[in-house]
């Protein structure tokens, strides 16, 4: 029994079972073919309020909103059961950041979409950089050849936000082969007009804009 939650900060019980790949130990994700491109997207902020369960819940938001499900995920099995599937928590990894906190927020991304897998939800992995070092690191435990998912939501602000988004997305093309790439968020063409003969990609408005869309009658 654990005295304080450093005792046991990094719930192995997630990742039982699991083979640890590249130099961090990044746990690798079931290669399993039992997903598909979702119909829709769900926040998971709003998942226990919709009726709608034909969707795919997402973590495209702010790290506090879904942390307990990084560190109590056995409690959110049942409510993640209910729907199509399940988009790996996006974890956050800035430019600049300590290595050794995004490979972290690498690992929780795959330990708990590893759990899930075991408990039979259809995963799909969301893929997260910062810049091109983490490029080292941000690809580990995903099986090729399947869908995995973006978000651009909040990551296009400037210049080289958008060069990075290329690049990244490039780079995942190169290293996974994705059949398809879910892109949550806005698709400029300046980042992924290139791309388009390569891969099939899916998009999905990000809550702000179906907000602001409604806000302005559309």
């Amino acid at each position: 029994m654990r005295k304080t939650i450093l005792d046991d900060g990094s719930y192995p019980y997630l990742t039982e079972g699991a083979d640890l790949v590249g130099a961090p130990g990044i746990p690798m994700l079931l290669d399993i073919d039992n997903t598909q491109v979702p119909r829709k997207m769900i926040p998971f902020e709003k998942a226990k309020r919709v009726s709608d369960k034909r969707q795919f819940v997402h973590f495209y938001m702010h790290d506090k909103y879904f942390s307990n499900v990084l560190t109590a995920t056995t409690k959110y099995v049942d409510l993640l059961k209910e729907f199509d599937g399940v988009i790996t928590p996006d974890c956050t990894m800035l430019v600049g950041q300590a290595p050794c906190i995004q490979q972290v927020n690498t690992y929780f991304n795959r330990a708990v979409g590893f759990y899930l897998q075991k408990q039979g939800i259809p995963v799909i992995p969301n893929i997260r950089w910062s810049d091109e070092k983490s490029f080292e690191y941000c690809f580990l435990g995903v099986p090729k050849n399947r869908i995995v998912s973006i978000s651009t939501h909040g990551c296009l602000r400037s210049k080289r936000d958008k060069e990075l988004m290329r690049l990244g997305t490039e780079e995942m093309i190169k290293v996974l082969e994705p059949t398809d790439i879910l892109v949550h968020g806005y698709m400029p063409d300046d980042v992924f007009g290139d791309m388009f003969d390569r891969v099939r990609f899916h998009r999905y408005p990000s809550l702000f804009e179906q907000t602001h869309q409604k806000r302005r009658g559309k």
